[in-house]
């Protein structure tokens, strides 16, 4: 590697960094790369079984790469896989600009990837209350103070309800804020959800966003007004519209356009089925907040896509389109 560029790991490496840290953490989130990069080629000694396990078990991101000859279970406890190692520089900057989101992001997605997701919640709000705390969060805040008085005014209800015998439609319903995920937008949705919990006699719901998005995610002007993070925490345990939609995910459909990004992604896809028009995009952006994905995301998405492809999105902040969304299994169906 060039000078200023991440050493990647083979199997050697890794033995030896195992042994040297006593079978602790070799990567830490307060070293200058504070990730792990590993290629896991090398002769077999018996030992990859734990070497996978000491890899899971690291304070920081495990990136990977598939080399020939690589060892399967080793590729399989990195938290991300690339293909191509020009992917990494991107990676790398954004998890050194915010290590201990990064850090949690990857913790919360391995302990909770076999969890009930009712349970997998709660360890999501958990970390992401933990993060409101940390000082990633509180430097993005400072340069970007809550201003829910700019938020702005639109006529109806936040969100549209419309029955129609055992169908109903729920519409996210401020398209001038392109359907931000606001306080106001939450409760109603709750109540939407928890009218389609108690009735059974719903046979079907459909999900959707007015307007020229579907929704981009949490308000950021109303980011940082919660009175302190336990008590977010506590709010998201008894108001977080993902609880609801597990309790009714069979019987929901959502239809997603454009902009689909944070919450605006991680909602809808708790539903048995999302269909996408052909402008989709989706991206999880809050790593450059500091945080997590807050509304269900890392529970939702790795239960489709896998643990990998949501750390890949999450830390590189990139976007997919509605193609490469349909061929991971993101959406069932991409429409007109």
């Amino acid at each position: 590697m060039a000078d200023g560029e991440p050493a990647v790991l083979d199997l050697a490496d890794l033995r030896a960094l195992r042994f040297a840290s006593a079978g602790g953490a070799g990567g830490s989130p307060f070293a200058p790369d504070p990730f792990l990069v590993v290629a896991p080629v090398g002769p077999e000694e018996g030992d990859e079984d734990r070497l996978a396990a000491w890899l899971a078990r690291q304070p920081c991101p495990v990136i990977g790469f598939p080399a020939k000859g690589a060892a399967p279970a080793l590729l399989a406890a990195c938290d991300v896989v690339l293909d191509d190692i020009a992917d990494l520089a991107p990676i790398a900057a954004n998890i050194r600009k915010a290590p201990l989101a990064a850090m949690t992001l990857v913790q919360v997605l391995r302990v909770t990837e076999g969890m009930p997701p009712a349970q997998a919640l709660a360890v999501e709000s958990l970390a992401y209350a933990t993060l409101q705390a940390g000082p990633e969060f509180a430097a993005w805040s400072r340069a970007n103070p809550p201003a829910p008085e700019k938020l702005i005014a639109e006529a109806g209800p936040a969100v549209r309800v419309a029955r129609d015998g055992p169908r109903l439609e729920l519409i996210l319903n401020r398209p001038r804020s392109r359907n931000a995920m606001s306080v106001e937008m939450r409760d109603h949705l709750c109540e939407a959800l928890q009218l389609v919990v108690a009735d059974e006699s719903i046979a079907s719901v459909t999900l959707s966003g007015a307007g020229g998005c579907f929704s981009t995610g949490g308000e950021l002007r109303e980011f940082g007004t919660a009175p302190d993070p336990t008590t977010a925490h506590a709010i998201r345990s008894q108001r977080l519209p993902a609880a609801l939609l597990l309790q009714c995910a069979d019987r929901v459909t959502a239809h997603l356009h454009s902009a689909c990004i944070g919450s605006g992604i991680e909602l809808p896809v708790f539903a048995h089925r999302v269909t996408a028009a052909r402008d989709t995009f989706i991206q999880l952006p809050e790593l450059r907040f500091g945080l997590i994905p807050g509304a269900g995301g890392c529970v939702s998405l790795p239960r489709r896509i896998g643990r990998q492809r949501t750390a890949w999105l999450a830390l590189s902040g990139r976007r997919i389109g509605a193609p490469t969304a349909l061929a991971w299994g993101l959406v069932e169906e991409v429409v007109d």
